[in-house]
């Protein structure tokens, strides 16, 4: 088996070669069964003429629509309670995180993980909004004083 994560971006002869590969005689005998992952380029590159022939051998499509809120909500509350704790985050911290995970289940546990993180450097007994704007909101930059220094 051979996974192929950001199929999108390979080139249609390597894509081509996978397919011819992958079986034998006549596509009687599969010989290397292949999972390709990617986004939705990768519908449309499938598409292209050279590559209608691997498009037809696909025999399981699996298109994912980005995740809900209250999918993307009940996966933090169940990782939180899995992991013994909870209550580590706030209401309004998990409603910030799953606004900002764009219906990606790996960005809101991306965000969480670098939260947690960051919280036990700082001796945070829970993880609230404050500590995410202190992570995640960009510094301005300080003005300078246009006080001029006096020679």
């Amino acid at each position: 088996m051979l996974l192929v994560d950001e199929a999108q971006e390979m080139a249609s002869d390597v894509l081509n070669e996978l397919r011819i590969l992958s079986s034998a005689d006549f596509d009687a005998t599969s010989l290397l069964t292949v999972v390709f992952a990617g986004d939705g380029r990768l519908l449309e590159l499938l598409r292209h003429e050279d590559l209608v022939p691997l498009g037809k051998r696909i025999r399981t499509r699996l298109n994912m629509e980005p995740a809900s809120r209250d999918e993307l909500s009940d996966l933090l509350s169940h990782a939180l309670a899995k992991a013994g704790n909870a209550t580590l985050v706030t209401g309004g911290l998990m409603d910030t995180l799953v606004d900002h995970a764009a219906g990606n289940y790996r960005l809101l546990m991306t965000m969480s993980a670098e939260l947690l993180a960051h919280g036990m450097a700082h001796e945070a007994e829970q993880l609230d909004e404050k500590l995410y704007l202190e992570l995640f909101q960009p510094q301005r930059p300080r003005r300078q004083s246009k006080k001029k220094a006096r020679v």
